[in-house]
Formats: structure tokens, sequence, C-alpha cells
């Protein structure tokens, strides 16, 4: 993003950031640099906190419900701590994130998904008062796997509907292998074959550095390992799976 004024009510006073995401394209698992400039105003100020938040939009922060974001979720968080910033001087910090593997996707297949949404936010404090800055967007896309999981539900027919941040607790029978305390969902419609109507499969993947957990709704998962990636395999997979939970 461009300079901006943070904590206008300092008037001349006020430091000027500038966040610019260096990788604004990443996968989980991968790294996310971040390059923050901050320009003192016209007084020298104490700065409390400069904070950068990898924040995503979740479902339950969202009271009306719609796949706009206003109270986005912070899933990894880099604090450049305290400092004095001269009038009129310039610091420049790198900052980096390690996406986690269980990074909501923002991309699959290079398409945009319907309700997901990533961002690094720029905080900053001064005096006690804080401003949350701007939000810069990132992409995130899918590994491999993530790939061809939605080549499989599409080609048994599933039509995919939107995607879903959730954070808390979900139910002991889908066998939580998770490090995180959000999960993504990932709504599909079920296709005529499978007999059950215009009702949704809400599936979740819970990637890890050497596999990935298919949970097919509330159910146990269905563990695929990346060293054996094959796609007829992996579709024929997750059709057992899916049949075997949801006759």
């Amino acid at each position: 993003m461009a300079f901006r004024k943070f904590l206008s009510a300092l008037g001349v006073n006020a430091p000027e950031v500038e966040t610019v995401v260096d990788t604004p394209a990443v996968r989980p698992g991968e790294r996310l640099d971040c390059t923050v400039t901050v320009r003192g105003g016209g007084a020298d100020v104490d700065v409390e906190r400069l904070r950068l938040d990898l924040v995503v939009r979740a479902e339950d922060r969202e009271a009306d419900g719609s796949t706009a974001w206003r109270n986005p979720y912070p899933v990894a968080v880099r604090d450049l701590g305290a400092f004095r910033l001269p009038a009129g001087e310039t610091l420049i910090r790198k900052v980096s994130f390690e996406v986690p593997w269980e990074m909501p996707l923002t991309r699959a297949r290079g398409i945009a998904l319907r309700g997901a949404h990533a961002a690094v936010r720029t905080e900053l404090a001064v005096d006690g008062a804080v401003d949350k800055g701007d939000f810069d967007r990132v992409e995130v896309h899918g590994l491999p796997a993530h790939d061809a999981l939605f080549d499989a539900f599409e080609e048994l027919g599933f039509a995919l509907h939107e995607t879903e941040v959730k954070i808390g607790e979900w139910t002991a029978v889908m066998e939580d292998r998770r490090t995180s305390p959000w999960w993504q969902e990932v709504d599909f419609f079920f296709p005529a074959a499978y007999g059950r109507g215009r009702t949704e499969l809400e599936a979740v993947f819970v990637p890890r550095p050497d596999a990935v957990d298919v949970h097919p709704g509330g159910y146990p998962p269905l563990t695929l390992a990346y060293a054996e990636l094959d796609q007829a395999g992996w579709t024929a997979a997750v059709d057992a799976c899916v049949r075997r939970h949801w006759r």
C-alpha cells in the first residue's frame, strides 16, 4: 500500500507507515515476507507497538453472515515491539510469517474461492491510541494435494459452493489432528448420483507436511499421503469415503 498517515489525531506529528507484501501469493507451509517502512512526523514519538497480523475472514466473527469481513481473525502475529521514532526519520523493518500448514485457502487451481479472504494488517499504537491501518491482500493458493482433492470432487460431480473459516472445537468423532484453533470448510453440493437432493457436503481438508486429512462432513478423516498422490486413486478413495458415511 502507499504511505498512510496513522493516528491522524496527532496532526503533523503523526507517523506514516507503508507495508509492502513482498510475497503476495503463497501456499501453506511457505514463508510470507513483508517490508514495513515507518516515517516520522513533525515531532519525536514513542511507538508503543508496531504489529503485523496475518488475518482471514472467519464466519463466526461476522454477525450478518455475509461474505464481507469487518472483524478479521488473526492466524499469525509479528510484533515489532516499542521504539523511539525521531521526527522525520525513516525506519525500515523486514517481517516474515511462516504460513501455517492449515492456513485457509483463498484460491484453488487458480480460481478465487467464494467467502475466502486473507490479508496482512498493520497496527500502530502511540500514547495509548491504536490504529489498525489498512489491509494488504494476500492470495493463499492450494498445495498440489489441495488441487487434486478439488479435482476429485469435481470429477465425482460435486459443485463447489463456498468456503467458511470456523473457530473453536469440533466433534470428537472427527479425530481432531489439527494444530490450529480454526479450520476451513469447503462446501460442495451433492451430485444427483448420491441421492442427497440439493444438500451440501461440508468437507474439511487438514494438511500437514507429509499428508492431508479429508473429513467428509462431520466424520472421521480419510488420510492421503503426498508421496502417493495419484489422481485416479485419490478420486476413488474420496468417493468410497463419502459413500461410506453418506449412504
